[in-house]
């Protein structure tokens, strides 16, 4: 039996992917590429906004020709959408035969031979339970990097947010169950790990009473083999000196840090159920910059919440200008449904939002541009991710970035070089987000 597995969203998606494609896997099932050789199609999906819950339903509904026309036996979906809008998919794409929530990717074997076997799997969507590490995953990253699901829910409930709705309440994975998986990786030949959740920083709060994110990363780093380690999705409120220290301490960690603030104005702030002020912004972010003087800072922000004036978004801009934020991504507000912004008066028009969002970015542009030039004559380390075809030149990445939403650095050599190396590099020339480097 041959499977296509579809993943969409985050990389917190991805990991749970690579789960069920390890649980299939064991099951002695084979998988493709190829939805005309498809005799089961699975599709984990997302719907944090409103973008990925269109995404996630045009794929259903492509994936479902397949099975009107007989060549897919199953068609199985996972995930977001499928916790969130279960009576609706079943209703209005009766080619789907199976539905998996956001906590039961641990039944897709399960599943899946119930649709074969022409039984009707009943559709399970709790939030609660132990949340477990499946150490037998198949690794789609290509190899080398590989992401470490630490947590799963959050308790924040930021007004603007579903998650907690459809991915239920902050739940960690045990210290040691995470230190096997980790030690699993590594024989795959992982040599970066990325730690992700809603929210990393409150790792182990709810197993053992008190944030562990710092001995994990204590233990993760006594594992033989691992290169780097990489921080993503850190509450700023929530890091603490104790973390700081690891960082400082450990040399596997990456001095990189992914920090979503989401806004600079304290009305603004207040309204998405934020737990900082810009002043508090201000003064973790000093402090991560003092103590770790080579730190790469990621944040995220959006723009046009409901009530955002033009004098938010000014406050915002002239945040943006002063921190200087390395890395820096910006979304439009998505009123999703069932959220307390959804009904908040003063909705912004989609032409305000996109052009503050334009204006963010054109701002980070030139922000991004004058550090890429400050790297030029910097030695780093880089991790080397493929090769330019028909040019002696590789594509890599520093601990400055993060795959998939950073930028990357080319290197032009004669030597051979493989996917995974890593190598030392003298950054010679940079653009907006990428660098250009040789071999030392």
């Amino acid at each position: 039996m041959k499977i296509l597995f579809v993943s969409l969203g985050c990389d917190k998606n991805l990991a749970d992917t690579e789960a069920m494609l390890g649980l299939l896997y064991k099951k002695g099932f084979t998988f493709t590429d190829e939805e005309q050789e498809a005799d089961v199609i699975i599709i984990n999906t997302c719907c944090f906004i409103h973008d990925a819950k269109e995404e996630s339903i045009n794929t259903i509904l492509q994936m479902a020709e397949y099975r009107t026309k007989g060549i897919c036996k199953a068609l199985i979906v996972t995930g977001c959408l499928a916790q969130r809008y279960q009576q609706e998919i079943l209703k209005e794409i009766p080619e789907v035969d199976a539905l998996l929530g956001t906590a039961d990717y641990e039944k897709i074997t399960w599943a899946v031979q119930c649709v074969l076997e022409g039984k009707k799997p009943e559709e399970t969507f709790s939030l609660e339970g132990k949340l477990s590490a499946v150490k037998e995953r198949i690794l789609t990253t290509g190899g080398y990097f590989a992401y470490l699901k630490i947590a799963e829910g959050c308790d924040k409930c930021c007004t603007y947010c579903i998650i907690p709705k459809i991915r239920g309440k902050y739940r960690s994975v045990e210290m040691e169950e995470l230190v096997e998986q980790a030690q699993e990786l590594v024989k795959k030949g992982v040599r970066e790990l990325i730690l992700v959740a809603q929210e990393t920083t409150l790792y182990g709060v709810d197993l053992y009473g008190e944030k562990y994110l710092p001995r994990l990363l204590r233990r993760l780093c006594q594992i033989e083999g691992i290169v780097w380690i990489r921080i993503l999705y850190c509450y700023p409120e929530e890091i603490t000196q104790e973390l700081v220290q690891v960082l400082k301490e450990e040399k596997k960690i990456c001095h990189y840090l992914d920090i979503p603030i989401q806004h600079a104005s304290d009305a603004v702030l207040k309204r998405m159920g934020r737990r900082t002020t810009k002043q508090e912004l201000k003064e973790k972010i000093k402090m991560l910059r003092e103590e770790i003087p080579d730190i790469v800072l990621r944040t995220t922000l959006i723009s046009g919440f409901p009530g955002e004036t033009q004098q938010d978004h000014q406050e915002l801009m002239e945040f943006i200008d002063e921190i200087e934020f390395e890395r820096l991504g910006v979304f439009t507000y998505s009123q999703e449904e069932d959220t307390p912004a959804a009904d908040m008066p003063n909705q912004i028009e989609e032409k305000v939002k996109e052009r503050r969002r334009s204006e963010a970015m054109e701002l980070q542009q030139d922000i991004a541009f004058d550090f890429s030039q400050g790297c030029i004559g910097r030695e780093m380390l880089v991790l080397i991710e493929g090769k330019l075809a028909d040019e002696n030149a590789y594509i890599g990445r520093t601990y400055m970035d993060a795959p998939g939403v950073d930028g990357n650095i080319f290197i032009t050599t004669d030597e051979e070089l493989l996917s995974g190396d890593f190598a030392r590099v003298r950054v010679t020339g940079a653009c907006e987000y990428d660098l250009i480097g040789e071999l030392m």
